[in-house]
């Protein structure tokens, strides 16, 4: 089941998405006549593990780290698919990243990797933008518009073995599958939670196989994760709407 957030003329709306349409208890609403799709989920952070495929460790000539290393994306930084990617004007480094991620569906904490999937909602995909050329991971990564998500959350999906890609204006830029991650979905969510409280809506982002790479204003960038969906945004120069 996939369940998306449509931002309509009375507010959002949750529920039910299949074919374009979201169904909730109150109607049905097609995507783009009633509304446009908001991020999946609200999360009080987004967890981001990075250097968690090998071929990315050694593509950026990083030591493999022990336990998995994480930074935080502020709710701030969300953005829907669809949406325009801001090329910020005090970068000249932009790039992209596609990951998966675990939406988190009960407060929780201290979990056994047994555990996790009783309380994950169900998975999305990220793009993890990074103004590569800024210093420190909070400047790089944490600012606005910096985590486009979506287009839904799919509650019937095995994380384990998904075939991704990442496509940047048509031309093939990544292609992995998540068995080659260095930590597994269970075991990232579970070493989290040993740290967190973890709330309704919480992102949890597993890492970018190797090739994330520069964008230009005017490239789309499209990430698959096989069995989740699409998510898709255009690199823009245009001002953020208010």
């Amino acid at each position: 089941m996939r369940l998306a957030r449509l931002l309509t003329s009375s507010g959002p709306i949750s529920g039910r998405y299949e074919d374009g349409v979201i169904t909730t208890d109150e109607g049905r609403y097609e995507v783009g006549r009633d509304g446009r799709l908001l991020p999946p989920c609200k999360p009080s952070a987004l967890y981001c593990v990075g250097r968690n495929y090998a071929e990315t460790l050694d593509q950026m000539a990083y030591e493999r780290p022990e336990e998995p290393d994480f930074f935080i994306k502020p709710p701030a930084s969300l953005l829907a698919h669809g949406q325009p990617i801001r090329y910020p004007d005090w970068t000249e480094e932009l790039t992209y990243a596609g990951e998966l991620v675990a939406v988190i569906d009960e407060r929780c904490r201290e979990l056994d990797p047994a555990d996790v999937s009783d309380v994950v909602r169900g998975y999305t995909v990220l793009n993890d933008v990074d103004a590569l050329d800024q210093q420190g991971r909070t400047a790089r990564k944490a600012f606005d518009g910096s985590a486009p998500l979506g287009p839904w959350i799919e509650t019937d999906v095995d994380p384990f073995d998904i075939e991704m890609s990442t496509t940047v204006g048509g031309e093939t830029r990544q292609e992995a599958n998540t068995e080659l991650m260095l930590f597994g979905p269970h075991e990232v969510v579970s070493y989290l939670s040993r740290r967190f409280t973890l709330r309704p809506g919480d992102c949890i982002a597993f890492g970018s196989p190797a090739n994330p790479g520069l964008v230009e204003p005017g490239e789309s960038v499209e990430i698959t994760y096989e069995g989740v969906g699409t998510l898709s945004n255009r690199v823009s120069t245009a001002p953020v709407p208010e």
